[in-house]
């Protein structure tokens, strides 16, 4: 068995891979709707390109991706790491990109419908399935209070064991994000499914070049010495608790 150097939840090869393969994008983001493909008109990736350099080794920078198509707008966004607080997290996400949304000198009844997609890599809600949608609605008549609120999260750890070519798009894509062995890779690659095959390709193609290399070099420095402060300070804090309990 063969460990992933790379894997499609790395924040820089995830923004790489998607943002140059749109058609897979948007069968991705049509497999979540659940709409068929034709029926995401004018589909466009608004931040296709990654930040500058100079600001790759920014600890707090987001490698989201934003699509806008007709009367939507969606984010896109990969967590690997359970911080405790995605719930929150993603609230605030998608507040921001629809309060975002409201051009000068347009009414709030011209907000577009706002749709953020979380894939994580750990699991979030106490229920067995891997796929869930969020909406506002009223708790006694279940009348939705706005159609233009939705969240979508994907938990990957709940994920079927096995996938094959029976398996639906939609897993099949996700599965690559929780590749963890070339073993997987080369499984999902051979099941002949079209979408998957490019992202592969694609991943083979960006994972050697220098340029992809380089940056996540600059990344992972950038989350070692994140984690290494962290650790520092709930030390130093643990022992100044100890010293504070043994003056007391």
């Amino acid at each position: 068995m063969t460990l992933l150097k790379y894997r499609f939840t790395n924040d820089v090869l995830f923004k790489t891979v998607f943002a140059k393969e749109e058609e897979v994008l948007k069968r991705l983001v049509a497999a979540v709707l659940e709409v068929s493909v034709d029926e995401l008109e004018e589909f466009q990736v608004i931040n296709p390109e990654l930040p500058p350099e100079e600001n790759i080794e920014d600890k707090l920078l987001r490698l989201d991706i934003n699509m806008l198509m007709r009367g939507r707008r969606v984010n896109l966004e990969v967590q690997v790491v359970d911080e405790k607080n995605y719930r929150e997290r993603s609230l605030f996400n998608w507040a921001r990109q629809f309060s975002s949304a409201l051009l000068a000198g347009h009414g709030y009844v011209e907000l577009p419908q706002v749709i953020c997609i979380n894939i994580l890599e750990f699991n979030l809600f106490g229920w067995k399935e891997f796929r869930s949608e969020f909406r506002i609605f009223d708790t006694e008549h279940y009348e939705v209070l706005s159609d233009k609120f939705g969240i979508h999260f994907f938990e990957l750890p709940k994920l079927p064991k096995t996938v094959n070519v029976n398996s639906s798009e939609l897993v099949l894509l996700l599965a690559l994000f929780h590749a963890k062995t070339e073993e997987e890779l080369k499984h999902l690659n051979s099941l002949g499914v079209k979408s998957v095959t490019q992202l592969v390709e694609s991943y083979r193609r960006v994972t050697v070049s220098e340029e992809f290399r380089d940056l996540e070099r600059r990344r992972e420095t950038t989350r070692h010495d994140l984690d290494n402060a962290l650790s520092t300070a709930r030390k130093e804090g643990r022992e100044e608790g100890l010293q504070k309990g043994a003056q007391e």
